[in-house]
């Protein structure tokens, strides 16, 4: 039986966007959130902090989202740990390009703040096939 999503490490370049996710999947969700502003901040939390899934922005500086991913799947930490995209970039090829990368779900922008908790929810649902959902 899969364990409940619990923690939820957010990884976006915008610190008011981080603030406002935090807010609503922590007092809505009722979910631990840790915030990254880069993919590198990212790969430092994530054997820190333990994640249950990552939520982690497409479009960064530096190091971006398909890029941070790859990175995290060759950790020992990260091989496993499920990863939602959220994205400002809504058309069907963009959304289709991430698809190889391997992510649990993708989420685009905007969304409704006080809905992000049900969709993590869901998605982290459909996971019961993953290891890391597994106990």
């Amino acid at each position: 039986m899969p364990r409940s999503l619990e923690k939820v490490l957010y990884v976006d370049d915008e610190p008011m966007l981080c603030r406002v996710v935090k807010v609503a999947l922590e007092k809505v969700g009722g979910l631990t959130v840790e915030t990254a502003g880069s993919g590198a901040e990212a790969l430092t939390a994530i054997p820190e902090f333990h994640p249950d899934l990552v939520l982690l922005d497409v479009m960064m500086p530096d190091i971006d989202g398909p890029e941070t991913l790859r990175r995290i799947r060759h950790t020992v930490a990260g091989h496993f740990l499920p990863v939602v995209f959220i994205t400002a970039r809504a058309r069907k090829s963009e959304l289709e390009y991430l698809g190889p990368f391997g992510p649990a779900g993708v989420i685009t922008k905007p969304f409704e703040p006080l809905d992000l908790a049900n969709r993590l929810q869901a998605i982290w649902a459909g996971l019961s096939d993953n290891p890391v959902a597994d106990e």
